[in-house]
């Protein structure tokens, strides 16, 4: 039996008694037009789960890979000094988010203030030993950065 996500069906069922209602192809089009890809289902679509999972602590069924040399967080530039200070913390997430290019990591930065973008030495974080993760979306995930590992 597959448990990974929650069933579709309970979903749409739990959502109606609180006057949340949606169709099965409504909720397929949430998740195939979602810009961030945050919501995938299983292959017969009777599950669905996020892709990273956020403040919620589940099994993301993830396996450790190998990252890039090099992965970019986006972040507010008021944040700077402490990121530098205490590196990146996954705060109220599951985990550190990353991205493969500066542009998704300027957006991220964006929502939160004046960005700044950071420079993660991913290959050398790997090679000391720390796990790194992609999302079925292709966020790069860890537990977290230590500021020997940050370049502005």
């Amino acid at each position: 039996m597959e448990t990974v996500g929650l069933d579709v069906q309970e979903l749409i069922q739990k959502c109606a008694k609180h006057r949340v209602n949606f169709t099965m192809a409504e909720l397929e089009e949430i998740v195939a037009t979602n810009d961030k890809k945050r919501y995938s289902f299983n292959e017969k679509r009777t599950r669905i789960r996020a892709n990273q999972g956020h403040s919620i602590e589940i099994d993301l069924t993830l396996s450790p890979v190998e990252p890039p040399e090099f992965l970019y967080h986006g972040t507010a530039d008021r944040f700077y000094t402490s990121i530098m200070t205490e590196g990146i913390k996954k705060m109220n997430r599951q985990h550190v988010h990353m991205s493969k290019d500066k542009e998704t990591a300027h957006k991220v930065g964006s929502r939160h203030g004046r960005p700044i973008i950071l420079t993660i030495l991913a290959k050398q974080m790997y090679s000391d030993g720390i796990e790194f993760f992609q999302s079925d979306n292709g966020v790069w995930l860890t537990e977290s950065v230590d500021p020997k590992y940050i370049s502005k």
